[in-house]
């Protein structure tokens, strides 16, 4: 009985063969503790109740919500990474049949006349019908795991494409939302414009009048012409890059921008605070991270491909059937089987090629392996990048603000003192100046931190 047990052991040694590839050990970074820009600083708000997926309804804007369903449902972009992770998945259904055994089967009928003048015919002609009915059975022996080897590759390869579909999705979901925050800036823009506009416009019919009443000069009538259509020339600025930051968007979900049209609002987005996690859990999050992974699997895998070439290749074959040329096909008589042929092929010679696929696979493996670390660092560069921008963006945002209230203050006051005649009306123009540069800064930031926090979403591989 032991000796039976042993022979069947080894029998199943011999069929399922052994693998050539490499032991697989993906490359050994090194992960800090802590996210160095994020000390001290933590999320205002907990997120654990937002859809994981959803992570833009933090920023509760209905359009928004539909524009990144819009996206979702007709990004041609978005179709054509799903269409790639359909190729990548068949392309492992494929590979993955080599397992199995190839089975056909076959029907044959035919009417056959033989000459009287053959070998052995003796001068007497024949004539009869043949019939066959059978089938075949093909299977190779992976005994060098060439076949599975490959399956493991093109496997790995349909996981990076589905990491590749995942990173698509998130791209497009932050490139939606950030075109959005661009505009709802844009809009408050130039929401600031039009009553700086108006405000400009009585400051400028304030010195028409004192230059009719001759206590201003033409001199101040010019320099409150100049800031007036100064102000009325950014708003068609404003409204053009609003334009095209709008026609992106159409394109990015899929609409034609010709028949795309979004409603202004003067309210802002505003921009929460979002959490970072554990820099561990970066290299789980990030599906350009695991895709680069995978493939780094499938190319240790292919260098096993490579490595089985230098061994024959074994190849077992069965086929069976009835064949007759008169009465019932399906008769024990009738049958006919066959084991065989069974083949064994090794190239002994092919002037280097198998080396040179081998170095190949080899190379392709060490070009991967650096692009992995690559992504990983650049994943984590990119995280750091947006913390820090979320960090210092808030407090210039506090500064900002500040002197942009100081500088409207210093407006109405020059405004008030050219009124009085204790000043010119070059001073007021200055101010004027001064706090609209001021206000559409602060405007500026808080666009800015709403980029921010989506691009640290992004850069995290997702919602924490």
């Amino acid at each position: 009985m032991i000796a039976r047990r042993r022979i069947a052991a080894g029998a199943l040694a011999l069929l399922t063969g052994c693998s050539m590839a490499p032991a697989y050990q993906p490359p050994n970074i090194g992960v800090p503790q802590n996210f160095s820009e994020a000390e001290g600083w933590t999320a205002a708000q907990p997120m654990d109740g937002l859809p994981r997926g959803n992570w833009w309804e933090v920023f509760n804007d209905l359009i928004l919500n539909d524009l990144e369903a819009r996206s979702a449902a007709a990004s041609p972009t978005l179709a054509a990474a799903l269409a790639r992770y359909d190729q990548a998945r068949a392309a492992a259904r494929a590979e993955t049949a080599d397992l199995f055994p190839e089975i056909a089967a076959g029907a044959d009928a035919s009417r056959q006349r033989l000459s009287g003048n053959r070998v052995g015919g003796n001068g007497n002609a024949s004539t009869y019908d043949d019939f066959t009915v059978g089938g075949s059975l093909d299977y190779e022996l992976d005994l060098w795991g060439r076949i599975r080897n490959s399956v493991r590759a093109a496997r790995a390869d349909a996981q990076a494409s589905g990491e590749d579909l995942a990173s698509a999705r998130l791209s497009l979901q932050a490139a939606v939302a950030d075109a959005y925050a661009r505009l709802r800036g844009l809009d408050a823009e130039a929401e600031l414009l039009r009553a700086t506009v108006d405000a400009y416009d009585k400051a400028h019919a304030l010195t028409v009048r004192r230059h009719d009443g001759g206590i201003a000069s033409g001199i101040d009538v010019n320099r409150a012409r100049t800031v007036l259509d100064n102000a009325r020339a950014q708003i068609s600025a404003v409204a053009n890059e609003r334009a095209a930051t709008e026609h992106e968007i159409a394109a990015l979900v899929g609409a034609v921008a010709s028949d795309f049209r979004i409603e202004r609002q003067t309210q802002s987005l505003a921009a929460p605070l979002m959490p970072t996690g554990a820099p561990s859990q970066l290299l789980q999050r990030r599906p350009d991270i695991a895709a680069a992974e995978r493939r780094m699997f499938a190319a240790n895998a292919r260098i096993g491909v490579a490595k089985a070439a230098f061994f024959p290749t074994v190849t077992l074959g069965l086929a069976g059937g009835y064949e007759t040329t008169h009465g019932d096909l399906f008769k024990t008589p009738n049958s006919f089987w066959g084991l065989g042929p069974a083949s064994a092929i090794l190239s002994l010679f092919d002037g280097g090629r198998r080396k040179a696929q081998l170095r190949i696979s080899r190379a392709e493996y060490e070009e991967l392996a650096a692009g992995y670390r690559d992504t990983v660092l650049t994943a984590f560069r990119q995280v750091e990048d947006a913390i820090a921008a979320n960090r210092y963006l808030a407090d210039q945002a506090i500064s900002q603000e500040s002197a942009a209230n100081a500088a409207e203050r210093t407006s109405e006051l020059a405004l008030t003192r050219y009124r009085d005649g204790a000043s010119d009306y070059l001073e007021v123009v200055t101010a004027q100046t001064d706090a609209l540069s001021a206000q559409r800064a602060l405007l500026l930031v808080q666009t800015q931190r709403m980029r921010a926090a989506i691009s640290l979403v992004k850069s995290l591989g997702g919602p924490v």
